[in-house]
This record gives C-alpha cells, structure tokens and sequence, in this order.
C-alpha cells in the first residue's frame, strides 16, 4: 500500500478529541502529533527492511576490503585475460588427445592446470566488483587469439604438423598473455599483480621452452 494511503486510512481510525481539548484546534495539533508518530514509525520500519534486503543479498560471512578493491584497469585485465586463457584451454585440451610426443602432453597439462584456476580466480573478482564477464565484439582479436580459421587448421591436423601448429600457435598466445599481464604489473590489487607476475614469468619460460621443441 502506499505510504500515504496507509497513514491516511489510520488517521481516519482517530477519534475526535474536542472533548478533551474543546476546541478544534487542539484537535488538529493531537492529530498531527499522531500522525508525525506514524510517519517516523512507517520510516523506521521501511529502513529496516531495506537493509534486511541489502543483507540477504550479500553471501554470509563474506567481507569487503582494500584488497577487493579494482580499478578500471583490472576489471579490463580480468575480462580480456579470461577469454584469452579459455582459449588456451581450449588448445591443451585438443593437444592431450592428439598429441603424441610426451614432452608436449606435459605441456599441455601443464598450461591447463596453471590456466583453468586463474581464469577462476579472475572470475571471483568480476564477481566481487558486480562485473560483467561479457566483453562482445572486444573480446575478439585480442593480442595472441588464434582466429577461427587457424583453430580448424589445428584440429584437423594430425601428428608432426599438429605439434608444429600447436607450439607456433601458443607460442604467439602467451606473448599476447604476457603483453596483456604487463599492462598491470603496476596495480594496487596485491592479487592482480601477483597474478600478473605469474603470468609473466611463468609463460615466458613455457615460450622458451617451446622454441626448444620446434627445433627438434
């Protein structure tokens, strides 16, 4: 019901206090007394179920600190890094079943492990800062992103030339990574730059170690 229907429908329950009073305008001051009571107790009352609301939508036990705090730029980090792995994930997925020399199905059960928790990591901050993981059209073409094209290329291929493409592919994938971390290293989020630092080194020494493999 509406506020003011509601106080109106009680003040018309309010007896006439001319006997008391004896005049009218004693009247109107006890019902307008009576009145500014049931306008702070209506206030009251919807206040307190505001915040009864407010806090049924925040998970118990959880708490806001410095820490969760992001800035533009990490939101923009975690929204472009988590497509960005996916497909990483994507590429050690098809590498662990048509793969076959065993140093690169160590590899790609290596990025798929490093991987697959950062991008959930990454989602608990967009969460925690009301963040949309949707990106659209920018999510595509992003430093390092195989296209369309090139991710058929890879599973159709077989054997010798499956691996060339593969380690060529990630190859350039964790340059785009690295480029990607690089831009937060500077962050204030301990957790963002913490991330970014793993990114970093540890995808520069998968590269390395990748340019071994395709010169054998």
């Amino acid at each position: 019901m509406n506020s003011y229907l509601f106080i109106g429908a009680l003040t018309r329950q309010i007896p006439s206090f001319e006997p008391v009073f004896g005049s009218y305008a004693g009247v109107m001051r006890k019902r307008k007394s009576v009145i500014f009571g049931l306008g702070a107790m209506l206030l009251a009352a919807t206040m307190s179920l505001t915040a009864c609301a407010s806090s049924q939508n925040m998970p118990m036990g959880q708490e806001f600190s410095e820490s969760a705090e992001f800035s533009n730029a990490d939101i923009m980090f975690a929204q472009m890094m988590i497509p960005h792995h996916q497909q990483a994930l994507d590429m050690s997925e098809l590498a662990l079943q048509l793969a076959q020399s065993p140093e690169l199905l160590d590899l790609a059960t290596q990025i798929r492990d490093e991987q697959d928790p950062e991008i959930a990591q990454m989602r608990s901050w967009l969460a925690s800062a009301g963040a949309s993981e949707d990106m659209g059209h920018a999510s595509h073409g992003m430093d390092g992103m195989l296209t369309e094209e090139q991710m058929a290329q890879l599973l159709s291929a077989t054997g010798a030339d499956f691996e060339r493409l593969f380690l060529e592919g990630m190859i350039g994938h964790h340059e785009g990574a690295i480029a990607m971390a690089q831009m937060v290293l500077d962050s204030n989020n301990p957790e963002v730059q913490a991330l970014a630092e793993a990114i970093v080194s540890s995808q520069q020494t998968q590269i390395d170690y990748m340019k071994t493999l395709l010169l054998r």
